[in-house]
């Protein structure tokens, strides 16, 4: 008589691998026992990314300094990471979300209510916020997508704008010089601003 098969315990990291949905997130994670992550899901696989270092952080906050309050202006909402999600198997999360409307107590963000994500690319996922993000957006039909690099002496900030179903590049600018736009909202900065101070 064979020996019966050995028994693992549950493990939502291998036994939901392909099958993660939103409802799933909800119940698993995060996963108790691991470090701090960003995750994320596309097509049911979840993706997990470790926090970034300092000049990421402090680039975010200093982005929320100079944009929250042109945004409320113009009667938008900027809020740090969010859960966007991206159909029945995904979400993403975003450094900052710019919705058109503030929300209340809401875990999931719906992309109908998103007008711009921005990222704050990231060594280790540098492929995916570059290009896989911006293409899963853009089938969404988010208006907008801005995407900032930190170099250690340098920012490049991009601003792309949802056209014909793909986004186009609206402004563009590094450190030293101005990055302006009218939309979605009115602003005008020096990228070096997001710098940390040495």
């Amino acid at each position: 008589m064979a020996a019966p098969a050995p028994e693992y315990p549950f493990d939502p990291l291998i036994d939901l691998d392909g099958l993660w949905t939103v409802e799933l997130a909800q119940r698993y994670l995060p996963i108790e026992g691991m470090p701090p992550a960003r995750y994320e899901a596309a097509e049911g696989r979840l993706r997990m990314s470790p926090r970034e270092g300092s000049a990421n952080s402090w680039a975010a906050a200093e982005l929320v300094a100079l944009l929250r309050s042109p945004a409320r202006v113009a009667g938008h909402a900027l809020y740090t990471a969010l859960n966007v999600r991206t159909g029945l198997s995904g979400w993403i999360e975003p450094d900052l979300v710019l919705l058109h409307q503030p929300v209340r107590q809401q875990t999931w963000i719906e992309a109908e209510q998103v007008l711009c994500p921005i990222e704050i690319i990231s060594p280790s996922s540098f492929h995916r916020d570059r290009i896989d993000k911006p293409a899963v957006c853009a089938a969404l039909g988010i208006p907008y997508y801005m995407h900032v690099e930190i170099r250690p002496n340098d920012v490049l900030i991009e601003l792309l704008r949802l056209t014909g179903g793909e986004y186009v590049l609206q402004a563009q600018a590094r450190s030293g010089q101005t990055f302006a736009a009218d939309e979605p909202f009115s602003f005008s900065f020096d990228p070096a601003e997001l710098l940390e101070p040495r």
